[in-house]
C-alpha cells in the first residue's frame, strides 16, 4: 500500500514539474513575442519618422521650385523648373501613399530628391548668374540713359544757342532800306506838281550799310499799293516768293551789293488813271521786307 503512495506521488510531482517547465516556456516565448513586437514598433515608428522627413523635404523643395518659377523671367530655364516641379509633385503624392514599411522604395525616393535637388541647384545657379547679369546690365542701362540725357542736353542746349545765334545773324544780316523819297515825273522826266501830267513815278532809296549781310548780286522788288489795296502791276505774271507764298510786285531791280550804303532808284511808268490818296511802297530782298513808307498822290 505504501509502495503504491510513493508511486503516485511521485507522478504527481513529475507532472508538476513538467507543468512549472511548460509554463516558463510559455512565458519564455511569451516575452520574446513581445519583445519582437516591441522592435517592429520600434521600427515602424523610425520608417514612419523617415517616411514624414522625406516627404518634409519633397513639400519644400516644391515650395522653393514655386518660388522660382514665380519671379524667373528666363522661358527656357522656366519651363526646366516647371518640368522639376511636376517631377517633385509626382514623386510626393507616391510617397504618401507608400507605406512606411516600404523601406526600399522609400530609400529609392529619397535617391530621386537627392537627384531632383541637384538639378535645381544647377537652376538655380543659373538663374542667380542671369540675376547678376541683369542687374549688372541694368545698372549699366542706367549710366548709359543718364549720359544719353546729359549729351541730349547738350545738343538741345547747344541747338538753342546755334538758333539763337542764327537769328540772331539773320537780323543783323537783314538789310534795311532808308533815305526813301518818291517824285513825280511828267512824260520829259522832270519833276511835275500836275496830276494831269503825271507820266513816271521816281522811287528813290538807299540800301544801308551792312557789314553782316551777304554780298552779291541781288533783286530789290518794289510793290506799289493803291488806297484800296490793290497793287500795281504790269502782268499776274510778276510775282516773287515771300513767306512760302508768292505774291505779285510791281517793278524789280537787279543791283551788286558790298556791304556799303547803296543809293538807288526805281522807275513806275504810270499808264493807266491813278486814283488821288495815299499809296504804300514796300521794298523786298533776300526774301525780307526791308522798308515800307507811305506817299500821297494829289
Amino acid at each position: 500500500m505504501k509502495k503504491q503512495n510513493f508511486g503516485i506521488l511521485g507522478l504527481v510531482i513529475a507532472l508538476a514539474v513538467l507543468f512549472l517547465i511548460s509554463v516558463g516556456i510559455v512565458v519564455y516565448y511569451m516575452n520574446e513575442v513581445k519583445q519582437k513586437e516591441a522592435e517592429i514598433a520600434e521600427v515602424v515608428e523610425m520608417m514612419t519618422f523617415e517616411k514624414e522627413q522625406v516627404e518634409q523635404e519633397f513639400q519644400d523643395l516644391n515650395y522653393e521650385l514655386s518660388g522660382y518659377t514665380v519671379n524667373i523671367k528666363n522661358d527656357s530655364l522656366f519651363k526646366l523648373l516647371e518640368t522639376e516641379k511636376v517631377k517633385v509633385q509626382q514623386l510626393l503624392e507616391e510617397l504618401r501613399v507608400t507605406k512606411a514599411t516600404n523601406a526600399r522604395r522609400i530609400t529609392e525616393l529619397k535617391k530621386e530628391l537627392a537627384t531632383v535637388r541637384s538639378v535645381m541647384i544647377h537652376y538655380v545657379n543659373q538663374i542667380d548668374s542671369l540675376n547678376a547679369e541683369n542687374k549688372v546690365l541694368k545698372t549699366e542701362n542706367v549710366e548709359v540713359k543718364r549720359r544719353y540725357n546729359e549729351v541730349t542736353q547738350v545738343a538741345e542746349q547747344l541747338t538753342k544757342e546755334k538758333e539763337t545765334l542764327h537769328e540772331a545773324v539773320t537780323r543783323a544780316s537783314k538789310l534795311d532800306v532808308v533815305n526813301f523819297s518818291v517824285a513825280t515825273l511828267n512824260s520829259k522826266g522832270r519833276k511835275t506838281t500836275w496830276f494831269s501830267q503825271l507820266a513816271n513815278l521816281q522811287f528813290n532809296y538807299t540800301v544801308a550799310k551792312n557789314i553782316t549781310a551777304e554780298p552779291g548780286r541781288k533783286t530789290m522788288y518794289l510793290r506799289i499799293t493803291k488806297p484800296n489795296g490793290d497793287v500795281l502791276t504790269k502782268s499776274s505774271s510778276n510775282v516773287f516768293p515771300f513767306e512760302n507764298k508768292n505774291i505779285a510786285y510791281s517793278a524789280k531791280k537787279t543791283y551788286e551789293y558790298e556791304g556799303e550804303a547803296l543809293a538807288d532808284v526805281i522807275y513806275w511808268k504810270v499808264e493807266e488813271v491813278l486814283e488821288k490818296g495815299t499809296y504804300r511802297a514796300e521794298f523786298f530782298t533776300d526774301g525780307n521786307l526791308v522798308g515800307s513808307f507811305d506817299f500821297p498822290i494829289k
